[in-house]
């Protein structure tokens, strides 16, 4: 899978695993914006074709919800919720694990905003 890490995915260990699982990663750093807007990121991940992976879900659910009315298409938005809750918030091995799960069910996320938190 092609996944862009939005900013507050700036930890190198995600990105990490997410290559040594077979992914393809692009963070902020590496497209030259670091501290741009939701919309900037979405953009690149829009343009690039990339999957987006974000920890902000106001944000880019109302960011997606402007794509679809206006007609148009992304790769798929996939957020984590955290609770502030050691116990149940992801680690970086535990999103893997999620993307792991949603590729071997074969669902595309096109489009869509997935809870990776419900791939535990």
């Amino acid at each position: 899978m092609k996944i862009y890490l939005d900013d507050n995915f700036a930890d190198k260990t995600l990105a990490a695993l997410l290559v040594k699982a077979g992914h393809t990663v692009v963070r902020p750093a590496d497209a030259g914006l670091v501290g741009e807007t939701d919309i900037l990121h979405l953009e690149y991940a829009i343009r690039e074709q990339f999957v987006l992976l974000t920890r902000d879900r106001r944000d880019f659910w109302n960011l997606h919800r402007l794509v679809q009315t206006s007609g148009g298409m992304h790769q798929g938005i996939l957020m984590v919720r955290y609770d502030n809750d050691p116990t149940r918030d992801m680690k970086p091995k535990h999103i893997v694990g999620a993307l792991g799960k949603l590729e071997r069910a074969s669902y595309d996320p096109a489009n869509a905003v997935v809870i990776l938190n419900q791939w535990r």
